[in-house]
Formats: structure tokens, sequence, C-alpha cells
């Protein structure tokens, strides 16, 4: 097709949004409800040069659109939209900028921190501004389908799309922290002996860099920082002859779903790359401003910040809520994903100011057919009012349980809280979740994730050491909970060094013996350390990337042994409630039992005594049979435990204590900060 005066669009439709071609031309619609004129800008296939400007020629409900016949996939393009600029009603329409399309399915160019994107210059972004790039690939899943695995059973495992690999040294270099390395054979094998059965990956949409960022010479390493909802990350693409980042990624989640390991993306539909009012205008703000963000009622020209981040995507508008659904649906059925966790999700069910379960955008979720089958993971708290909602998530949504986290750091690292409370959140966290016919799984359970300190680090440093970011560690949290066994950092003591073996065993075998859905991050498994950096969102670097030279191997090989022993112990994962009475549980299908060190099923008021840090639990299910004795100390002490009558086999003991299937009859020392299982 010549780009020159002679091409002129057709009137088009208004539906789908975005660019899709036909096999005859292409369709373009962009909604736009209050430009009062969109133009189609079309590029060299580098997109450095615009070569042609169009008029959209139709607009309907809102949506502008146009028809160019001829046109064929790979064309680059993008928009610029015309309206009245006024901040101080909501209104930043600029013809100079160069707009990316919400819709495009991949994004050609960089944005840089340049000046030229604010919204009030003049200067033309033409050259160096993000455009999207017609995308129409034929992909063969060779009848590979979702292993769906029932929530019961899921094992989380979050990882970073390139950090996981970067480092590896069975990984081919060339491809190394790539989408391609996913799908290599040495790091399928890892995953399937690890036994996790659902990969959790940080953010693949398309991303930009904060303009501070790259002036300090950081980038956004975590990705969240979206600027295109249907786009993969061309960062995480290795460029082979014959691939796209589309492809690529659809290889990597065949191959993981051949080895019948599902895939979670990680998405951020709270916020855009686009900042605050001092932000840069790539997109959205360039189109509809005040359809696509909250904005502040008593000054327009600015936006509400329940994201920590500079605005907020306002789902409360039916064009924002259709472009989250079309997104959602588009990456279950385009990529077959098997779920999805929404960071900052309370923002996503605010209409207007306040979070609601009746929100346009749980019952937009609970209607979709094409949603109903995949897992749906919140983080359950925003900057916003009322912003901690752990617990108050609708029917079949899973809920990261920060309190879990917290209960169990203090409990095996500084003996807080009581028995009491570390058996609720042991036994699913009922005060939370029960209500609504929600069931224990609804507790995602997690000791360490991508956000804060590493298992290791939460051993070695009492203190955040963030001083890389370039905040004058100012960043990141300094509730950690952590303990560094009395060295700060790296150890060079033995005792230093035993302790904080025994403290991440302990610690990773109550995670996978909890009642809920666990969930682990990738290099805690082996020992990974940020070196006390408990907020390196912004290093791409030998600090964040896992290095597989110095894995911890007997403890990967321990966690693999506790995720099996989870899968083979039904009485580890119950989905349904234990009935509490006085602190018994029990219902038709299981019965669990609480146990003092002297053997007794009375606790009394060892529940809230905070000097107490040794018990047990008898886990009997009755269908299938199953029987399960955990015992736990988390003092520094050993304690004489009282076994209940009959011999144990120990299958798990975090201290290296006792051998597996060796057997224990009447009682046991039971070592300090250890944990322990055994069955008849």
């Amino acid at each position: 097709m010549q780009m020159d005066d002679s091409l002129q669009l057709q009137p088009g439709s208004s539906s789908p949004l975005g660019a899709h071609w036909d096999g005859k031309g292409i369709n373009f619609a962009l909604a736009a409800p209050s430009a009062q004129s969109v133009t189609l800008c079309l590029f060299d296939e580098v997109g450095l040069e615009e070569k042609v400007r169009l008029p959209m020629p139709s607009v309907e409900d809102g949506v502008w659109s146009g028809y160019l016949p001829d046109a064929s996939p790979g064309l680059v393009y993008a928009y610029r939209v015309s309206g009245e600029y006024a901040p101080e009603k909501g209104l930043r329409y600029n013809a100079n900028k160069v707009l990316l399309d919400p819709y495009a399915r991949q994004v050609i160019g960089h944005y840089d921190g340049q000046d030229a994107f604010s919204g009030e210059s003049e200067i033309d972004t033409a050259v160096f501004a993000l455009k999207g790039k017609v995308v129409h690939e034929i992909y063969d899943w060779e009848n590979v389908v979702s292993p769906r695995i029932p929530t019961a059973q899921t094992v989380l495992y979050e990882l970073h799309p390139k950090g996981f690999t970067k480092l590896h040294p069975d990984v081919p270099e060339n491809i190394r922290g790539t989408y391609a390395a996913l799908a290599e054979p040495a790091v399928l094998d890892y995953l399937e002996k690890l036994g996790v059965t659902t990969v959790e990956l940080l953010p693949v949409f398309s991303k930009t860099n904060e303009a501070r960022l790259t002036r300090m010479g950081l980038v956004n390493y975590w990705g969240y920082n979206t600027i295109g909802f249907f786009a993969p990350e061309n960062a995480y693409w290795s460029g082979r002859p014959g691939t796209t980042p589309m492809s690529e990624l659809k290889d990597a989640i065949k191959a993981l779903h051949r080895r019948r390991i599902e895939v979670i993306l990680d998405v951020v539909y709270n916020h855009t790359a686009e900042g605050d009012e001092r932000g840069p205008t790539l997109s959205y703000r360039g189109i509809d401003n005040a359809m696509y963000y909250h904005l502040l009622s008593d000054d327009p020209a600015r936006y509400e910040n329940w994201s920590g981040c500079g605005n907020c995507l306002n789902l409360g508008h039916p064009r924002v809520l259709q472009m989250v659904m079309d997104s959602l649906r588009y990456w279950v059925e385009e990529f077959h994903i098997d779920g999805f966790r929404f960071d900052l999700a309370p923002i996503l069910a605010r209409d207007h100011i306040q979070y609601s379960i009746n929100s346009g955008f749980f019952r937009a979720v609970a209607e979709d057919p094409v949603l109903t089958h995949v897992k749906l993971i919140a983080e359950p708290w925003d900057m916003g009012p009322d912003g901690y909602q752990l617990g108050n998530f609708p029917f079949g949504w899973l809920e990261w349980n920060d309190k879990y986290r917290d209960v169990m750091r203090s409990f095996w690292l500084h003996q807080g809280p009581s028995l009491g409370e570390f058996v609720r959140r042991f036994a699913g966290s009922a005060d939370l979740f029960r209500h609504k016919e929600r069931q224990p799984i609804s507790s995602v359970n997690f000791i360490t994730a991508h956000d804060g300190f590493t298992l290791m680090d939460l051993v070695s440093y009492n203190h955040k050491h963030n001083e890389a970011n370039g905040e004058n560690n100012r960043d990141g949290t300094d509730h950690n909970l952590s303990w560094n066994c009395g060295q700060e950092g790296e150890a060079t003591l033995s005792e230093v060094i035993l302790r904080r073996k025994k403290l991440r065993r302990a610690l990773l075998a109550t995670l996978l013996f909890s009642q809920g859905t666990p969930m682990l991050v990738a290099g805690d498994e082996f020992g990974h350390s940020q070196q006390g950096n408990n907020n390196p969102y912004c290093h791409d670097s030998e600090l964040t990337w896992l290095d597989w030279e110095k894995a911890d191997t007997p403890l990967q090989e321990f966690v693999a042994s506790l995720i099996a022993l989870r899968k083979r112990y039904p009485a580890l994962r119950q989905s349904k409630w234990f009935t509490e009475d006085n602190m018994t549980f029990d219902n038709t299908d299981a019965v669990i039992r609480w146990l003092s060190p002297t053997g007794s099923e009375k606790m009394g008021s060892a529940w809230t005594d905070k000097s107490l840090f040794c018990m047990g639990m008898l886990i009997r299910t009755n269908n299938p049979p199953n029987t399960c004795l955990i015992l736990l100390n988390a003092s520094l002490h050993s304690i004489i435990f009282r076994l209940p009558p009959g011999r144990w086999k120990v299958q798990a003991d975090s201290s290296d204590t006792f051998e597996v299937k060796s057997n224990l009859e009447f009682q046991v020392l039971l070592p300090g900060n250890s944990i322990l299982l055994a069955v008849p």
C-alpha cells in the first residue's frame, strides 16, 4: 500500500475497538466521546517517520472510526486527538501529541522522559511517541489446553519474567531473561520437579519507565507502570527471527501447560504510566482525560491518587470498564491465560469514591462467560478511603492475606502473637473469609512477595537497605517483622548461619502445611538475597536476578518435598471450614484436634498466653481417610512433647533432627525453631 496524500479512510465500524484486519483492509476505532476530531497517523515500519494523516470520517456513540482498504498487518499507527485544552475542566487535548491506541496489540518505541510529552507543550511528539502496530497472528496451540488446577490443589509461584532466567546457566545465553527462556526444558524441568502448580508472572503488559528513574539511570523493573493493556512487553522478547513478542509468550504458556502448570498474570488496571498532572501525555490523557481517570471533584485539573502512582483509572465509566473487560477476555482467549492477580484491586471497584462489592467491575466479571473458569486474585488494599478491604471481596475471589504473613513472621521470628492467633491464620483465617459461602482457599497465604524482603533477607536484616534506590532509604516499608539472627547482612558466625537455616525451613513448612492457598516467591526456595533491599522495583541487575549458581540445593529439595506432601495428604489442604467450638474444629469431612506438649486436647488459657510457642495439631480427614500430626516449637529451646497413641512416621522435619520415615512413639524432644509432620 502506497502511503501518500491519495489515501483516504472510508466510513468504518465502531466495534470492535482498536485496529483489526479483516483480510481486505483495517478498521480503526477509538473511543473519544469529548473530542472535536480524531486523526489517524500512519508511520514507516519502525515508527520514526510520519507518512500521512487521515481524518477519521465516522463517529457513533463517542467512537471515532475509519476503514482503510488494502491495508495489511504490520502497519504502524497512532492518533492525534483535537479538542479543548482546559485542565481546570478536566480537558487536556493537544493535537501536537501523537497518542498510542489503548487497544494496540504491539507497542513500538520507547518513552525516555522527554519534556515534549508535557500536555501543555507545543512540541510535536511524532518522532518519539509510542505507536501501535497492527497485529494479526495465527497461532497453533497444538491442542494443548489449560490444566485447570482446582484451587484447593493450587501452589502459586510468583516470578519475574526476566529475572527468573537471566542468570540461568542451562538456558542458551541469547534467550536468557526472555519469554522464550520460560519454555526451555531446564526451566520446565525445574518447575515440575519443585512441584508448583501455578506460575504467577509479574506484569508482562507493555510498560514505560518513569522520567525520574530514567534520569537516575534506573528502570521500572517490576513493571507496575502499564501503558498498553493488550500488548506484551517487548523487553522480554528475544528478537529472534521468525518470532514476535506474542508468539514467544504463547510458546512459553503452551510449554508450561504441557507440563500441567498454569499461568496467572499480575495485572495493573488501577493506574497508567501517565502519572499525575505533571506526567506525560502518551495515550489516555490526550484521548479523553475526564473519561479515563478519576479527577478531583473540586479541582478537575488534578487526579485522585489512590494508587500512589499519580492517577487512577475510572472503571465507573462504561468505556473504561469495557476496555478492562476486553483486555481480560483477550488474554484468556488469545493467550490461554489461567487467571489474574489484580494489583491494588479495591480501586477497580470504586465506581465513584467508595469501594463497593456491588461495583460495575465485580458484576461484569461475575457475569462474563469467558472469565468464569479463571482464577481471580486480589491485592485487597489501596491508598483510597477505607482502602484496606481484606476479606471483603466477592465469592470466588482469592485475596492476598497480609495478616497471615505478619502473624507467621512474628510467631517464628519474634514469638509475638498468641497460639490462638497463630492457629486462626494457620486454619484459613475464618475471621476474615468465613462468610458469603467463601472457603479457606480464599486466603492466599504468603511469607514473602516480590514487594518486601526475600525469605533469606527476612532472617538476615533487621532494617531495610534501600540506598541504591536513590531516595535516601526512605522508600520501602519499615514494617518488616524481620530478624537478622544476630548479624546484620551476610553471616560469618556458624550459629547465625544455622539459626537462619532453621527459621527459613520452619517458615516454608508452616506455609505449605497451612489451610488456604500458598504462594511462594521464586528464589526463596534456594536462598535468593537482594542484599537487604526491600523495594528493588527499579533494579534490573544482579541484585534482583536469581543466581542459580549459588542456589541452596538442600533447601530447594526440602521445599519440593513439602509441596509433594501437601499434594499427598488432603488433610493439609481442606477446602471446607472446620466448625469452631472453643478452638476445636470439626466437620463431617475432617477433624482437627489441638494438642499441648503434655498431650492434652484442652488448651484453655494457652490460646492467649503469649509466653507459649509450642503446640500440635492432629488432623483427620474422612474422604479420603487420612491423618496428619503436626508439631511445632517456635521457642529457642527444645521441648518434650507427648505424642498421641500409636506409632508415627516422620514425613518432614524442618530441624533435620529426625530422618524422614523414622518412627516416633510416646514422646519426642522437639527442637526449638522447628516444625514436624508425621503420619500413622
